[in-house]
Order: C-alpha cells, then structure tokens, then sequence
C-alpha cells in the first residue's frame, strides 16, 4: 500500500514538472490567395495554463511560448478571416496558417497597426503604419498615389512645399530622414524635381513611419526611419495590374516560378509629358524634355520551412532638360540580397547584402561650349539581424558594416569649351554599428523597449584633408594613403521607451533615444534637390546628434473603432551644419570651409484622432511646434527659426464608402507659413538695387490652406478575374494660390518703392486614373 501511493505521489511529481515545462509555437502567417507574407499580423493563444500575444515580424514569423496544455491560437489582419486553431502544446510545434481575404471588405478600414489595441499596449511611440488599401483613396497632385505626400497628413511630419515630396519630422531636415527601401538607403526620393516619389504604390507592401523612441536596429539618421517594404510577389497565380492616366502610366506583373515555392514581382512607371512636349507648335516649349521612369523587381525563393532567399532591386531616372540650355538628369538604383534562416523555433536570422548609389548630372549648353558637372554617393552595406522569442522577451541584436563613398563633383568640358575640366578628390568613409534590444512585457500593465546602439565612423583615404580655422582658412593639410584612417568617431545611442496602461482602454508612454548622423546634405532648399552636395563626417564636421525625449497619451474606445493620442517631444541637436552667407556648394573644392557649425532645439505636440472602421473612416492631425537653430556667425549668435519652421499644422482626411461601387474622399490642410529672410532696406549700386537684410528667418511666408477631392468607381465585374476602376480627382479645389516663394523687386518705373512678388504653382488641377488587375 505504502508502495502504491509513493508510485502515485511519484507519477504526480513528474506530471507536474511537465506540466510546468514551457514550449515554444512558431512559423509564418501568409495570404492564402497569394502567399505573401503578413507583416504584423496578430497571433494570440488562449488557454487554461495562460495566454500570450504578439505580431509578426518584417518577414511574417512568429514566435510564442507558453506552459504544456491545450490552447486556442487565433490570427487577425485587417480585411482578412481570422483563423482560430486549436493547438495542444506538449513540444516546441511549427504551425504556418494562411488567411483567407475578405473580412470587412463592405467598409473602409483604416489602421495604423493590425492588433487593434498595439497603439495602447506596445511601448513603440510615435510610429505611424501605413495601410496600402488606404493610400489608394487619398487624394494627391496629379491623381498618382503617393507614399510621401500621404505621410505629410500625419503628426510630426511638415511638407517641404506646395504640392512636393520633401518631408521635415519633429524639428529635423530632410536629410535627417533615413528612407530605406527593401532595408537599401534611397538617398533621394523624389521624381520631377519633388513633385513625384521615388515610391511606386503598386509595388509597395508595407510602410512604416518612426518618428521617435527609435528602435536600436536603425540609424545613421537623426529624426526618422520610413521603411518601406516591396511586394514579394504571387506564389499561386499570375496577376498583372496598373493604370493609365494622364501625365503618367504604371504596369505591375506578378506571378509564381514555382507555385507555392518561389514568387517574382516586376513593376514599372513612366510620365509621357516629354511626347506631348514633342507634339505642342510652341517652338519655345518642343524639344525640351521632361520625364522619368522607375523600375522595381524582387525575387523569392523558399529552400525549405528555415531558409528563404530575397533578391530585390530597384532603377529610376529623371530627365529635365531645356533646349539649347541644359539637361538635368537623377536617378537612384539599389539592389539588396537577403537570406532568412530559422534557427530553431525561437531564433529567427536575416542576413543582407546591399548596394545603393545616387548620381545626377548637369550639363550646360552655352556658345561658349559645353561642360557637364556629375557627382554621386555610393554605399556597399552588410548587415546581420537576429531576433530571439522567450518568454515575456523579444530581443532583437545584430550587426552591421556600410562603405561609403562620395565622388563630390567632376566637371568635364569639351574640347572647344571656355572651362577647363576639374575633379574633386572623392571620400571614402566606413561605418560600423552593433546594436541589442530588449522588448519585455514586464507585466500585464507594464511594457519596456530598451537597448543600445554603438556607432562608428571612420574617414579613410585617399586624399588630401585640409583643417580650417574659424575664419574658414587652412590651419593645416595633410595627405593620406589609401585606406589610411583620417578621423575616427565612436558614439553610444541608448534607447529607451515605455508603456504603461492604465486600463485595456487607455496608455500613458514615455520614450529617450540618441541618433548620430555622418553624412551630411549641404543645400540651398528647403527640400531635395538634385544638386545637393553630399559630404562625410570628417575633421571638420563633426557627427550630428540628436537626443528627443517624449511623453504620450494614448486611447481606444468603442472597441477600439476610435483612437486617440497625444504626444509631447523635446529634442536637442548638437553639430548642426549651415553654410555661410554667399556660400558656394557645387563644385568647390574647399566646401568645408564654407560651413558653419551649431545647435538646435525643436519641441512640439502631436495630436491624432482617427476612426478606424465604417462607411465613414479618416482621421485628423494637429500639430503645434517649433524648431531653431543656433550659429555663431549667423544672427549675431541667437537662436533663429529654421526654414521649415512652422507654427500651426492641421491635416483632415475623410474616406466615406457611398456604395459597394462609389468611394469619396477628401482632405483639406492649413499650414502655418515658412519662416523667411525678408529685406528691411534697399541702396543703389551702379543703377542696379541691392536688399539689405538684417535677421535670419525673422518673417513669415502667407499660410497654406488646400482642399483636395476624389472618387473612386469600381467596375461592375468586382469578383471575376478582369477587375477595373476609374480614379477622379480635384488637387486644390477652392482653387487658392497658395504660395511657393516670394521675391522683392522694384515697383516698375520707380526704383524708391519696392513690391513683393508671389509665385505660386498650382490652381485647380483635375485628374483621371483609370486601374485594372487581371
């Protein structure tokens, strides 16, 4: 008897430590039409021995572990079924599921991540997800849907003029933006001078705004990481979609290699307007050119369950040239090769190789001969990144190497030319960075997102360095040998953010972060330019850092149909570059001594209300902020706005599903205007006027107010296999001349009185779209 219940006690002993052993549910959450992987997808499971959740990474993996017992694991995305599996959890189990289409496709759906209460529970602050169906409906210039215009409607996020790409977040430049796509650096994203994106909407998959509390994984950029992800492609069938309107044309084809193996996805863009320039009797307007193509490609391969291999690449040009005066031709082309390995269950790796090169050229036509000036930056970049699921933590750590190197310019003429041909020595530099973090839901209130990133900047030769005095003259010189190291800089970024809920309904957060930047953008305009010259980190520019500390409000309610969030940030920048007064950039070979050298602060509040679901969804945006710069050699060496500064940003954006056919949309914004230098006085010199000015950036451009109004008319044949819409657009429907600059001249026939003189771009511009798929 005594035998019998040691034997039980015995075998209940051993139950129960099994009972308490944890094993891990792990595997990819894919379209079952299409078999692409779902970024963010909700996984969850349920069961008497607990629960736990999380959302699927970049690649579609998941990864959660729990006590020994049955479970309900349950996946949702928006506008997909949710899947519910039960799962009896006696050993690490691999389970990948495919979601099928066609959940809430009677309303419109706008998220800004796909677990419905992320925005309360995740410590990320200041992140903002864009829905490509969305995008789709939102009114922008010229009917062509546009990722960067649509970003410019959110909190945080200025434009950088009328009808343009350019975009300032939270106080930083525009080149403080790190614009990746497909993990490869876009250094310039912008078509027709900032009017277009580099980013063709129908290859895109999956967009990404960090606006603070920046994950440790990204940097080199000190405002914002907009990671954009392309399409990976059909693994079932092949599909072909685009659309024809007016000024501009798009074809994507899509299909399987090997059917639920192996994908392609090729997608491809060009304006016509240079053919309808050929075609005007305007002598003065034939001839000119005027257009730009873009090109996107990816390719998929799954070995097996652990190993799948991406090779992406991207290819734009722009052309702009006037007859007889100058061509002005862009472009970017990347390439990024990556291989995704799982280790086990709870250790996912992506390992990437990638190339990414920006050039342009100017050639000037003149009597006198013709002479062309071409520069470009150039970056070779290998990366490791690993993700690690236990328990209540995701850590994420991984390394990273990228080469840069900057030809600055190179000015050739020909052989009957007045000009003599003239190279600027090129630079080399290298950048390492290792980086950890740590995701740990403490508790069920209690959520961190720590780590560090240690960056690295080496100058390499070679060359010959120059260091210059305050005075902008040479201190001493110094010439290197290839690869010889000129400068070294070494900086720790911490990061940090935090949130606690106060209930299922609502949040508070708080966030630090450190980014340091090494390659520095000198222009003349308040966004990108072709022409802007890039430079290094160097001994005499110092890395630029940014520290932001932020604090936040978030809530959901009516079962998270409405959000709700308010954010405050205060960020100091360090090492901040400004050029001289009558500074000259382009082609000079002793740039860095027409720099100077300060600090900033910008600080501001966001506020963001959004409707999530329902025949009328959208959501509305204000912010309040300001951003300054101080220099020793500028305004007597007092702070001064910015030239992107501004006040007061409100943005509305309303989508109103009117039938299973019919969807209208709207936005309409009112931005505060730029700050400015005016003139405060006038003399003659010779019969010609020259404008004195006095303080910085001490006045204000007139504001911006715009109305923008779309349609959108689905075919009849919405479930068979030809499907096509029309796309009707109103950009600036009121019709106001909002302004893009303003000049001082004198009144016409009395040099004594002086008139401004406004430009502005746009009236009323119509358009039409229409989109097919098949």
């Amino acid at each position: 008897m005594k035998f019998k219940l040691f034997f039980l006690l015995l075998l209940s002993c051993i139950y129960s430590a099994y009972a308490q052993k944890r094993f891990t549910i792990s595997g990819t959450i894919r379209d079952a039409a299409t078999g692409e992987t779902l970024i963010g997808a909700s996984v969850r499971i349920k069961g008497p021995a607990g629960q736990a959740g999380t959302a699927t990474n970049t690649y579609g993996f998941y990864s959660l572990n729990g006590l020994a017992g049955e479970y309900t694991l349950s996946v949702t995305y928006v506008n997909y079924q949710t899947e519910n599996k039960v799962v009896n959890l006696l050993a690490d189990t691999k389970l990948n599921l495919e979601l099928k289409p066609g959940a809430e496709l009677n309303e419109v759906v706008i998220r800004a991540s796909d677990r419905k209460d992320e925005n309360v529970r995740s410590p990320q602050m200041g992140v903002n997800r864009l829905d490509m169906k969305v995008l789709n409906n939102v009114p922008v210039l010229f009917g062509e849907k546009d990722v960067l215009k649509t970003i410019q409607l959110l909190p945080g996020v200025k434009s950088g003029g009328e009808g343009t790409t350019g975009f300032f977040v939270r106080g930083g430049a525009s080149d403080q933006n790190l614009i990746l796509l497909d993990e490869a650096t876009v250094y310039n994203s912008s078509h027709l001078l900032g009017f277009f994106s580099t980013f063709n909407a129908d290859a895109i998959k999956d967009v990404n705004l960090y606006k603070g509390g920046m994950p440790a994984q990204y940097g080199g950029r000190l405002s914002s990481v907009l990671d954009v992800t392309m399409d990976d492609g059909n693994y079932k069938k092949v599909s072909v979609q685009g659309g024809l309107g007016l000024i501009a044309s798009r074809i994507k084809v899509e299909g399987p290699l090997i059917k639920d193996k192996s994908s392609f996805m090729i997608s491809a863009r060009r304006t016509y307007i240079d053919f309808l320039l050929k075609a005007s009797p305007d002598t003065a307007i034939k001839g000119n050119t005027l257009n730009f193509y873009d090109l996107n490609a990816k390719f998929n391969y799954k070995f097996d369950d652990r190993n799948t291999l991406y090779a992406s690449g991207y290819f734009g040009q722009d052309n702009i040239g006037i007859k007889n005066l100058f061509d002005n031709d862009w472009g970017n082309t990347t390439a990024t090769l990556r291989l995704n390995h799982v280790f086990n269950s709870r250790l996912f790796s992506n390992t990437s190789l990638i190339y990414n090169k920006y050039n342009f050229t100017i050639k000037l036509l003149q009597d006198a001969g013709d002479f062309a000036i071409t520069s470009l930056i150039r970056d070779f970049n290998i990366k490791e990144d690993l993700q690690y699921f236990n328990n209540k933590h995701t850590i994420r750590f991984g390394v990273q190497g990228t080469h840069h190197r900057i030809a600055p310019s190179e000015i050739s003429a020909d052989a009957g030319s007045s000009y003599n041909d003239q190279s600027i020595e090129n630079r080399y530099g290298v950048e390492l960075a290792a980086y950890v973090s740590d995701e740990w839901a403490v508790s069920s209130r209690l959520s961190l997102l720590y780590g560090v990133r240690l960056s690295a900047f080496s100058l390499l030769g070679p060359g010959t360095f120059d260091t210059y005095n305050t005075n902008g003259d040479v201190a001493n010189s110094q010439t290197y040998g290839s690869g010889k190291t000129v400068k070294n800089y070494f900086i720790p970024e911490p990061r940090f953010s935090a949130s606690y809920t106060l209930n299922e309904q609502n949040s508070v957060k708080a966030s630090y972060n450190r980014n340091t930047q090494n390659i520095h953008i000198l222009s003349n305009f308040n966004s990108g330019s072709p022409t802007d010259q890039y430079v290094m980190s160097s001994n005499n520019i110092k890395p630029e850092i940014a520290d932001q500390v932020a604090l936040g409000y978030f809530r959901n309610q009516s079962n998270n149909l409405f959000e709700f969030s308010g954010e405050v940030y205060y960020k100091w920048l360090q090492n901040q570059i400004e050029y001289k007064n009558g500074a000259r950039l382009i082609a000079n070979p002793t740039v860095e001594s027409q720099l100077l050298f300060g600090s900033g602060r910008a600080y501001g509040l966001e506020l963001y209300a959004k409707k999530n679901s329902g025949r009328l969804s959208g959501w509305i945006s204000y912010t309040l902020s300001r951003t300054e710069r101080k220099f020793a050699g500028l305004n007597n060496g007092n702070y001064f706005p910015a030239r992107y500064d501004r006040t007061h940003d409100v943005a509305l954006v309303g989508i109103y599903k009117l039938s299973t056919r019919w969807t209208l949309s709207a936005n309409y914004i009112y931005n505060t205007g730029n700050a400015v230098t005016y003139p405060v006085g006038k003399y003659q010199v010779g019969g010609l006027t020259t404008f004195y000015y006095n303080e910085r950036n001490a006045n204000r451009m007139p504001y911006t107010s715009r109305l923008d109004l779309s349609a959108t008319l689905e075919g009849k044949n919405i479930n068979k296999r030809f499907h096509s819409s029309w796309s009707f657009g109103l950009y600036n429907a009121l019709n106001r001349k909002n302004p893009y600059s303003i000049d001082f001249q004198d009144v016409p026939g009395d040099a004594t009185r002086t008139q401004a003189v406004q430009t502005s771009l746009f009236g009323i511009i119509p358009s039409v779209t229409w989109n097919f798929k098949f």
